[in-house]
């Protein structure tokens, strides 16, 4: 471990980042003491058991969450959804949808274990602070020397990396095996061929859809950003006879199941309900068969609920979209998301055409009530190779973490998610150019971008932010949800994952 000593103080902050806070937890910088003394910090932060009040409180946001997110599976029995819910969907649509509701007040401001498992997994967590550490400074040093065009030095950082690196171990383990996969990749690189070759081991269109589907239902970051994006979808429908649609990465088509089921409980009854999306055969995640299972999926629901829903589908490459491709109707009010798309597309850093202003600028341009967007809280768009790799570790340390909240480590599903993420990890690791594909921007850069574009920041209402803020909590006290501006920041700990933000 001698290579690692006094080198990138800067990681050592990032140790903390990941460390335990607060409640029966301990602080990374206790660490640097005996493991006696950290273990005896923590035990003055444990708590006593929660209350039966907030037990009870947090069943019943429990039950919340499960309308307003809608089902995470496939293949469900939509009347027994659609009856079981109706209450619930109506005292959660009378504070959104009817008029003189809470959602008419903005917001504008910022932002337990008492048990022998909470010390338990105190002293683990101490145990694994060194290995921790040393992962992460094997990781850096290598990147390092590729950045610097030591290789032989990188090949030798890897050999020690082979020895502490698992798909089946603790996060940062699991999470070290796919960045040593793109460290591997990038010292083959040459001319573009390893572009090729991660495109050839990329999933079937529909493991990647199955993959994303997994992915929403064990990522509360993900599954509340789009909850935030459908409230301001919803308030801008509120009233309207007719509603479109333009969703330009659809998916499984997840997100807009609990906005039929709000819609269809609507005061005044549902609207008519239009939703297009792009067919781009150069994305991976976009085939005929996909759309299919995407459009069978909504009608299904919306025959089960009454309600008149179109599904549209426009095949071109997302580089070639032009407005006159979109259809317009006379008294249809349109909404347009853009749900971890954008980042993708290649802005002036990489082409000249830059896409992902075009887009936007595509989308001001069809007028539409309310526009959007929901994207990864991370900065490995123009960032050169060693400081993108290590936001990249940062980034998909935390996430990683919060998947071994939810995941046993032996979970085949579990593995499913984590071979989905890696390919993007590879990516941004691996590839540059017009093939770095992954190309995140933080809140503030996209913030300039739809202003750029002609937008103003749309508020959410200070009803929805409340509901997203106890959701979250309630499943772990590591989840946080902050505010940026009129930007919702979705994260665990101290990290940011995911940015829900709403423009007119």
């Amino acid at each position: 471990m001698g290579q690692c000593e006094n080198r990138h103080d800067l990681h050592r902050s990032e140790v903390s980042s990941g460390s335990l806070d607060n409640e029966g937890e301990v602080h990374a910088s206790e660490a640097d003491g005996s493991l006696q003394s950290s273990v005896e910090s923590s035990l003055g932060h444990i708590t006593g058991h929660p209350s039966l009040y907030r037990r009870a409180k947090k069943h019943r946001l429990y039950e919340l969450e499960s309308v307003l997110l809608g089902p995470d599976v496939s293949d469900f029995e939509l009347p027994v959804i659609v009856n079981k819910n109706a209450g619930i969907w109506r005292e959660y649509l009378k504070g959104l949808l009817s008029a003189g509701s809470p959602s008419e007040s903005f917001a504008t401001s910022g932002e337990q274990k008492g048990s022998v498992e909470a010390l338990h997994a105190s002293i683990q967590s101490v145990n694994s602070l060194n290995k921790d550490s040393y992962i992460k400074c094997l990781l850096v040093n290598c990147a390092e020397a590729i950045s610097e065009e030591r290789f032989d030095a990188a090949e030798r950082t890897m050999r020690d990396l082979k020895t502490v690196i698992s798909m089946h171990g603790e996060p940062l383990e699991r999470l070290a095996a796919y960045m040593f996969e793109g460290l591997s990749a990038r010292l083959r690189s040459s001319d573009g061929g390893i572009y090729v070759e991660l495109k050839d081991k990329e999933r079937k269109p529909v493991e990647i859809l199955s993959a994303v589907q997994k992915l929403y239902e064990i990522s509360p970051c993900i599954k509340f950003a789009y909850m935030a994006a459908n409230g301001a979808i919803a308030e801008a429908f509120k009233g309207e006879s007719a509603v479109h649609i333009f969703d330009f990465q659809i998916h499984q088509g997840t997100q807009w199941l609990s906005l039929i089921q709000a819609l269809a409980s609507r005061p005044g009854g549902a609207p008519h309900i239009r939703i297009s999306t792009i067919d781009d055969p150069t994305a991976q995640s976009y085939t005929q068969c996909s759309m299919h299972i995407v459009r069978q999926r909504l009608t299904e629901l919306a025959n089960a609920l009454r309600v008149t829903l179109e599904f549209n589908v426009i095949s071109t490459m997302l580089c070639e979209l032009d407005a006159s491709m979109i259809e317009r109707r006379p008294g249809e009010v349109l909404a347009i998301n853009f749900a971890l798309k954008l980042h993708r597309l290649p802005d002036e850093s990489v082409h000249v055409d830059n896409t992902r202003d075009r887009l936007l600028r595509l989308a001001k341009s069809l007028n539409p009530k309310v526009v959007t967007l929901v994207e990864q809280e991370a900065n490995t768009n123009t960032a050169p190779f060693l400081p993108r790799f290590i936001e990249t570790m940062d980034y998909y340390t935390a996430v990683f973490e919060s998947i071994d909240l939810t995941l046993p480590r032996d979970s085949g599903d579990r593995l499913i998610v984590e071979d989905y993420l890696a390919r993007g990890i590879i990516n941004v690791i691996a590839c540059e150019g017009l093939q770095r594909v992954e190309r995140h921007e933080l809140a503030g850069k996209w913030r300039s971008r739809m202003l750029m574009a002609g937008f103003q920041p749309h508020p959410l209402s200070i009803y929805v932010n409340n509901v997203l803020k106890s959701l979250l909590e309630s499943h772990n006290e590591s989840y946080k949800l902050r505010e940026d501006g009129l930007i919702l920041l979705f994260g665990w700990r101290e990290r940011s994952l995911v940015a829900a933000s709403a423009w007119h």
